[in-house]
């Protein structure tokens, strides 16, 4: 078996054979392992709710194609859920009953910084939970229909959240300045050195119901 395949388990795809040599030497050399559970969710959040807008990926339930969408977060329950508004009567709402697996992308361009989060969504068509996240901003999005029904307001059937209970995460925060960035890469242009400009992360489903638990303690 190449090293490829060993530096990733479960790997069944290889196009060569590095030996002793790591495959894949970004990772090995940017991944910041020895930190915390509390710090590395704590630091999730908040390039997250820096960030504000991302994309929530679904699969179509006919096509069975991947589409994504810009969402704005909402809020977080449990510590490490996201919640977004929804419009009941878009195709997302239908994707996600037929397959509630999603997954939010976040990018600060300025930066370069990312976070990628798989979890499973659930739609609350609770009214409490509606009236509790509800912004009057709602209505330019899904309007007053003038049947005093669909009147964008919290009252509005239409109007839900959407619960995305995280399962994994990775994410990459930039390392060190500016300069030590630029030297970093320019280094590697040149003789061949893995960079390391990033911190990247990965937090597995266990670490975050770890976290999860320990929130509602605290609560």
């Amino acid at each position: 078996m190449s090293s490829t395949q060993e530096n990733r388990a479960g790997a069944t795809y290889s196009t060569t054979d590095t030996r002793d040599k790591p495959a894949d030497p970004y990772k090995e050399v940017n991944s910041d392992v020895d930190v915390p559970i509390k710090e590395k969710v704590e630091d999730l959040i908040a390039f997250v709710e820096g960030v504000k807008l991302g994309m929530m990926t679904t699969r179509q339930s006919q096509s069975g194609l991947l589409v994504s969408r810009c969402m704005s977060l909402v809020a977080r329950e449990n510590g490490i859920d996201f919640l977004f508004h929804t419009n009941t009567e878009t195709g997302k709402t239908d994707e996600l009953h037929s397959d509630p697996h999603v997954n939010l992308g976040f990018l600060k361009n300025s930066t370069g910084e990312w976070a990628s989060i798989s979890g499973i969504a659930a739609i609350d068509t609770d009214r409490e939970k509606v009236r509790q996240y509800y912004t009057p901003a709602l209505k330019a999005w899904v309007g007053d229909l003038g049947d005093k029904i669909h009147g964008g307001d919290p009252k509005d059937p239409r109007l839900a959240v959407i619960k995305v209970h995280a399962k994994t995460a990775t994410y990459s925060l930039q390392k060190g300045t500016a300069l030590s960035r630029g030297l970093e890469i320019a280094k590697g242009s040149i003789i061949g050195n893995v960079a390391n400009t990033n911190e990247l992360r990965e937090l597995t489903e266990e670490e975050l119901q770890t976290f999860r638990n320990s929130q509602q303690l605290i609560s």
